[in-house]
């Protein structure tokens, strides 16, 4: 018998939405749901509100995935929530840098957690953007990105859904290699402003990788964002009504949101289940 006939995979998301709207969480339930099916694996998964209810989980689980979520990625530190979210995270550090736990635990962090995460490691400079970064964009892998499993089948530049008011620039390349860390893509070349290119995506370490972007997002949940009369509104008062068109016509262009949506976090999942089969 295969370890596939034999072994459950058990996934934890970390839900950093506070209880607000989203499509986000709809969209990582999918993205597994899909994946086991198409794996034919058995695959468990719990969601645990990290905000409202303070959850965390254990470490029975064999993969995280951290989602994005509202607000201020640097207003929030010492608060009671963050405190139990980086403990778990030692713990998850701790496990994987014991040598006798061949099982290595893997962690992804989405646009929030992400700019979480950057700011717990040290590894760039966390601060709010000019104006607000909301739509499809290109997004350039840099070499390490081009090596980087979790990106295979990808293009580059490849496009990805944005949707955020802070950023992290200003990379701290000592730190990264002491972690054995890396930038693997950045945001696109804009060169008719004065501003540093965000970072787009990071290898933390061996087990642990995030992105700015939404690699979640697609089409339909996309979509029903932009048509949001709240959001349809935002987008034509700071762009024009054509900017807003254009970002609609663009979610039917199966090489660009959905492209990634097919790739990044089910890349993810096979190397991390593939790292785990090995293991046992």
């Amino acid at each position: 018998m295969s370890w596939k006939e034999n072994k459950q995979v058990r996934i934890a998301i970390l839900d950093l939405y506070e209880g607000q709207a989203n499509q986000g969480m709809r969209c990582i339930r999918e993205i597994i749901n899909q994946w086991s099916e198409t794996n034919n694996l058995d695959v468990q998964f719990k969601e645990f509100d990290v905000r409202q209810k303070l959850e965390t989980p254990d470490l029975s689980f064999d993969i995280f995935i951290s989602s994005g979520g509202p607000g201020s990625p640097l207003d929030t530190e010492g608060n009671e929530w963050e405190r139990n979210y980086f403990h778990w995270l030692h713990q998850v550090e701790k496990w994987n840098n014991d040598k006798a736990n061949t099982n290595k635990k893997h962690i992804f962090f989405i646009c929030h957690s992400f700019q979480l995460a950057c700011r717990h490691y040290k590894v760039g400079n966390v601060c709010k953007r000019v104006s607000t970064a909301f739509g499809v964009f290109p997004i350039h892998m840099l070499d390490e990105g081009k090596d980087e499993n979790v990106f295979n089948g990808l293009r580059d530049p490849f496009y990805g859904v944005d949707s955020r008011d802070y950023q992290v620039i200003k990379p701290n390349d000592n730190r990264l290699k002491k972690m054995g860390g890396k930038i693997l893509a950045i945001e696109k070349e804009r060169p008719h402003v004065p501003y540093e290119r965000a970072i787009m995506s990071i290898r933390f370490n061996e087990y642990f990788i995030g992105t700015q972007f939404h690699p979640e997002a697609d089409a339909i949940g996309m979509s029903m964002y932009l048509q949001r009369d709240d959001k349809k509104k935002t987008v034509i008062d700071e762009h024009g009504e054509p900017k807003w068109k254009s970002m609609v016509e663009q979610l039917q262009d199966p090489d660009k949101i959905m492209w990634t949506y097919s790739h990044i976090l089910p890349n993810f999942l096979n190397q991390s289940v593939g790292e785990l089969a090995t293991a046992y």
